[in-house]
């Protein structure tokens, strides 16, 4: 059957699904620690306890951190499964698309349902919300990577040329970001709800709703209006799980990316995840101004976008990648001088924190994914088998994984130095906490970049220009 190269309009009509679950992954990452760890301003102002914060499992860890952990270890099944179950099949109208179909709406619904835990202000430690709350992440991640790895497999095979790759990997990286931000929109919004008598939990809950509903409605876009069929022609693969797996990990190329991935979404979720606490303690600032600083650095970022390609074409996106983990390791090194620099607070760290981070973001969320695509494009001319949904799911669980462990680290550290007792819900009380995170997030930075630095661009490249040659394909 003869395929087409989707059109730039198909391009933007596939990055929507991005915009969708990039909102209901942001839910969670920005509001999962905020909503069950409340502070104790915020409890003053009516929000109820549901877990206990301040209970250290082994001197180390928290409840909300141990869960998280475990729905990671779940994800390190599900996310080969889904990609090999992907790879294999059969479907006669595709191999992703009716995965995105099945999976949006469970997704979408999940999402809201992490923050019903039923049993609010518990006398005592409740495990009704603790099973609650671990069952609704596990499901969640579940269906999460039933719709972004077999979304992200589609990155390689729309992406026929490298002009495609890169412009799909920068209208997704577009959408991620404003998904992202989107996803912080209840900072604001809640307390205009709370005005007219809502009580806490429900002002963010009405907020969940209505973006989950946005999120699910974006997700379901591209699964109906792009026929799979029309640009790919993919024959399924015959190797099971465990075996696509093992020919994954002995990808030595792969392997490099991967760690360094794992070391970059370790530094970005603490950033995410701390961002309110920044605003609100480090800066002592009013939670609005974290809507205001994201929805600066995004549109900041997006004004870089257009000449990622060009510097794409340039340097490679080897040297761009780590000039990007470098970047981001300088912003952080600003958010742990606050309030060490005498008269270094306020809005004046917030907007050259912005400043810095905008364009190594737009480096970092536009190049790793065609990187992942280049990788997977090789692999698959070098082996003659198509497993792209391995290679995306071998990124999607590195993804988790370095959220898993910021929020585990987080959730850790940022007791340190606490004035009260270690039962407070008030994680946002020690500066010393959040400075140490910022610290550990530089390190992660420069380790993602050292660990890049040994992955062979050439040989990949060298690779795909030849094939590309042979097809007499536009590079």
């Amino acid at each position: 059957m003869k395929t087409r190269r989707l059109t730039k309009k198909e391009m933007r009509i596939f990055a929507v699904g991005q915009l969708g679950w990039s909102i209901l992954s942001g839910i969670i990452t920005a509001w999962l620690v905020t909503f069950y760890l409340p502070t104790t301003n915020d409890i003053k102002a009516g929000a109820p306890t549901y877990l206990p914060s301040g209970l250290i499992i082994l001197g180390i860890l928290t409840i909300l951190g141990l869960i998280s952990f475990i729905c990671r270890i779940f994800d390190a099944v599900t996310d080969p499964l889904i990609a090999s179950l992907s790879d294999r099949s059969s479907n006669p109208k595709g191999r992703r698309i009716p995965f995105m179909k099945r999976a949006a709406i469970p997704f979408a619904v999940i999402a809201v349902l992490v923050f019903f835990a039923p049993q609010p202000n518990p006398a005592s430690i409740s495990w009704v919300n603790i099973i609650w709350v671990l069952a609704a992440l596990i499901l969640f991640y579940l269906f999460m990577t039933m719709y972004c790895t077999p979304y992200n497999a589609l990155i390689s095979e729309f992406g026929k040329t490298q002009e495609d790759r890169m412009y799909i990997s920068t209208a997704i990286s577009l959408t991620f970001f404003f998904g992202t931000m989107i996803a912080y929109l209840p900072f604001v919004l809640a307390g205009v709800l709370r005005g007219f008598g809502i009580d806490f939990p429900w002002s963010y809950r009405i907020c969940f709703i209505v973006l989950a509903v946005i999120a699910m409605i974006c997700m379901l876009i591209p699964a109906f209006k792009l026929n799979e069929k029309d640009f790919v022609d993919a024959v399924p693969s015959d190797t099971n799980t465990f075996k696509s797996l093992a020919k994954t990990f002995k990808n030595k190329e792969f392997l490099k990316f991967s760690a360094s991935d794992i070391a970059y979404f370790i530094a970005l979720t603490l950033f995410q995840t701390g961002l309110p606490f920044f605003v609100k303690v480090s800066m002592k600032l009013d939670e609005s101004f974290t809507m205001y600083f994201l929805g600066g650095m995004t549109v900041l970022s997006a004004c870089f976008y257009p000449v990622v390609s060009g510097l794409v074409r340039k340097f490679g996106k080897k040297k761009l990648v780590i000039a990007g983990f470098l970047g981001l390791a300088l912003a952080y090194v600003v958010t742990a001088l606050i309030n060490v620099i005498p008269g270094f607070t306020g809005i004046i760290p917030g907007v050259l924190i912005v400043v810095i981070a905008a364009f190594p973001m737009a480096l970092l969320g536009i190049i790793p994914q065609s990187i992942v695509a280049d990788v997977a494009e090789e692999d698959a001319i070098r082996t003659g088998e198509k497993r792209e949904g391995m290679f995306f799911a071998a990124r999607t669980f590195a993804m988790k994984l370095g959220q898993s462990v910021a929020m585990l680290v987080f959730t850790s550290l940022a007791v340190i130095g606490a004035a009260q007792d270690l039962k407070s819900n008030d994680l946002t009380a020690s500066p010393i906490g959040l400075r140490i995170i910022a610290i550990v997030a530089v390190v992660f930075c420069v380790l993602g970049a050292v660990i890049l630095a040994l992955y062979n661009e050439k040989k990949v490249m060298k690779t795909i220009e030849e094939e590309h040659a042979k097809e007499n394909l536009p590079e």
